[in-house]
């Protein structure tokens, strides 16, 4: 199946071009270019020059000697500190995550209610919790529900530090992956709800069947930032002594060894590398959404019998 002469050339001239200038901004100009790779190549050069001062500090007080580093190469430091501190981390944050989704949905969807009783208090609920530091909604979590039963002469078990951590990253995390599901779902033409109306779609069905799949691609990136903030934020499960990540290395390893340094390092690239993982992560989910979406619209046009649309391919 091909397109007409007319209707390639209409296509063509609707296609935005690469060196078309934004209505935002004007492209730069060669001098502008030329301004810019000046800037960020001193940029470059003042940063490694100050690596090398870091570095080279560092290595004068001998944080690159061997035997500060020879801790790592034994199993027993990774089995029973490094590994176990990790896996605590990897667990508050799945937790935490599918809590805060859980309620970054309702609550997303709640403010978006027609219905004032709904919309008002769930936008309470989010802005008060993405007010509140997340470090004081840890401890409140821990230290605030026994000291509310024992002023009432009420005995309460302690809080443990992982259902502290997972509490305090379930409220400020859900508050904030709420006001990305509202703005994704706000940020979809109004046309298309529209369109889902006329052939007779309630709000619930257009909310689920056209709104929220749409909303889910263009939302994918903030929320897996989102979730990549949670995770380097469970190391504040160190100031409630939760066996995390980096109690367990910086707490444990660095005071049995004298390392601080290198057990900082050490974890810093650990906690870089699962980020990196998630970001490879999100990216290819993007992908294979907008695949199955151009895949499912080609379907479609071809059963109708109408030509793909430009950009999707021709038969």
């Amino acid at each position: 199946m091909t397109l007409s002469m007319d209707t390639q050339s209409d296509a063509s001239a609707r296609r935005p071009t690469k060196n078309k200038p934004s209505v935002l901004f004007d492209a730069p100009g060669p001098r502008a270019r030329l301004r810019n790779n000046i800037v960020t190549l001193v940029a470059a050069v003042v940063l490694l020059f100050i690596a090398y001062l870091i570095i080279a500090r560092l290595s004068d007080q001998h944080q690159f000697d061997g035997k500060l580093w020879k801790p790592f190469t034994e199993e027993v430091v990774w089995t029973k500190q490094i590994l176990p501190g990790l896996w605590g981390t990897l667990e508050a944050a799945a937790v935490a995550a599918v809590f805060a989704l859980v309620f970054g949905v309702i609550f997303g969807l709640g403010r978006l209610s027609e219905h004032k009783w709904i919309s008002v208090p769930a936008g309470a609920v989010v802005e008060f919790f993405r007010a509140i530091p997340l470090l004081i909604m840890i401890f409140f979590a821990q230290a605030g529900p026994p000291a509310i039963m024992d002023a009432f002469n009420r005995v309460l078990p302690p809080v443990s530090a992982f259902l502290a951590l997972v509490i305090g990253l379930t409220l400020y995390n859900g508050s904030v992956l709420a006001e990305i599901f509202r703005s994704g779902i706000n940020s979809i033409p109004k046309g298309q709800s529209e369109a889902g109306y006329s052939i007779g779609l309630r709000k619930g069905g257009v909310m689920l069947r056209i709104l929220v799949p749409q909303a889910v691609t263009a939302m994918m990136p903030a929320v897996v930032s989102q979730l990549v903030v949670l995770l380097k934020d469970t190391a504040l499960g160190y100031i409630v002594a939760y066996d995390d990540l980096l109690n367990e290395g910086l707490r444990v390893v660095s005071v049995n060894f004298g390392n601080t340094i290198p057990s900082i390092i050490v974890i810093a690239v650990i906690y870089i590398i699962i980020n990196i993982a998630l970001g490879l992560l999100a990216t290819w989910l993007e992908k294979r959404s907008r695949r199955s979406r151009k895949s499912a619209a080609r379907t479609l046009n071809t059963a109708a019998g109408a030509p793909p649309a430009v950009g999707m391919g021709s038969a």
